[in-house]
């Protein structure tokens, strides 16, 4: 998957897809530069396995393989799975490969019968075609077994996550009223950020989620009532699932991207969001100039509307809202 930043959707998306080309299907061949993965390979091989399945927790991509082996990945910044059919061409060069997976064609456990069965949501006789999953870029790649997993330090200990099946407003709400009371000092746009409260939202819908709610996202999280909780959680669970919604979950073929990540309803790509990437801007609502700053102690840019998400003030806290950077953005004016 290629063409976003990764954040809990794109993962969703990506794991879907890669659920479709490997689900099933014996590995045939397995390939790494990472010399744990290859050490692992070399003592207990990939090829002979079967792909169980592939699921998506938060950001984290998990490949479970016959035999009690997981390959676990992270996308980071820059890290994207491709999936390529046998003999085509790769979009990236091989240096920034990671990993390949191949699996051969999906065997035929029905023989005899006139109509082909395919696994995974298959419909056709060309996606039950070999595939090459290529992970490319990706600064986190390691192998699991179930019980390693279970002590890992990072993937089980994530929040809810905000795509998966059971989540739910109560639990999400839950989350971050847990967060407030154990760090009342957290800044919510940190908070919602961070994938130990609630798995998967990304810089983009960190901005994206506050704004809906009318939230400053430099408030402390003392200061965030509980139906202001509500709203973000309830605004975090449709906008994800607004974003994975489309071809790939109507059973048409492997979707591995399928567009800008969108908050909004507007079909022009100049207009997705309603405030991330538009510091000087307009803002959609009441006219003012979009604000940005860098948030946090991995900095990352925060955008916001200073008039529709007005600053609360805890306690100890000047009353004065913090100010971003509002450059206006100039167009060139077109001649007659």
């Amino acid at each position: 998957m290629k063409g976003l930043m990764p954040e809990g959707d794109t993962i969703y998306r990506t794991a879907r897809a890669l659920q479709k080309a490997l689900g099933g299907r014996v590995v045939t061949r397995f390939e790494t530069r990472l010399a744990k993965l290859a050490s692992v390979d070399d003592d207990t091989p990939l090829a002979g396995r079967t792909v169980e399945r592939v699921e998506a927790r938060g950001k984290w991509c998990l490949i479970f393989f016959s035999g009690d082996l997981i390959l676990v990945s992270h996308m980071l910044m820059s890290g994207s799975w491709h999936i390529y059919r046998f003999g085509e061409k790769w979009r990236l060069p091989k240096r920034m490969m990671r990993v390949v997976v191949t699996v051969g064609e999906v065997p035929n456990t029905f023989a005899g019968d006139e109509k082909r069965r395919f696994p995974s949501g298959m419909t056709n006789k060309e996606d039950s075609a070999g595939f090459e999953a290529v992970l490319f870029n990706a600064q986190v790649a390691e192998f699991h077994t179930a019980r390693s997993l279970e002590r890992s330090s990072q993937v089980p200990k994530l929040g809810p996550d905000v795509l998966s099946a059971e989540f739910s407003l109560k639990s999400g709400v839950r989350a971050l009223q847990e967060r407030a009371r154990t760090h009342p000092e957290d800044e919510i746009a940190v908070v919602l950020l961070n994938q130990r409260v609630m798995a998967g939202l990304g810089n983009v819908y960190k901005s994206e989620v506050a704004f809906a709610a009318g939230v400053n996202p430099f408030r402390q999280m003392r200061t965030i009532t509980l139906r202001e909780m509500e709203t973000m959680v309830e605004v975090s669970q449709r906008y994800m699932r607004a974003n994975v919604n489309e071809a790939g979950a109507r059973g048409e073929g492997i979707v591995t991207y399928t567009g800008p990540r969108r908050t909004t309803r507007a079909m022009d790509r100049s207009d997705r969001t309603w405030v991330y990437g538009r510091q000087g801007q307009e803002c959609r609502r009441c006219g003012a100039a979009i604000e940005m700053r860098k948030q946090g102690v991995a900095v990352r840019s925060t955008y916001w509307c200073p008039q529709c998400q007005p600053w609360k003030a805890a306690e100890g806290q000047s009353v004065d809202a913090p100010v971003g950077r509002a450059m206006v953005v100039r167009r060139r004016k077109i001649g007659c």
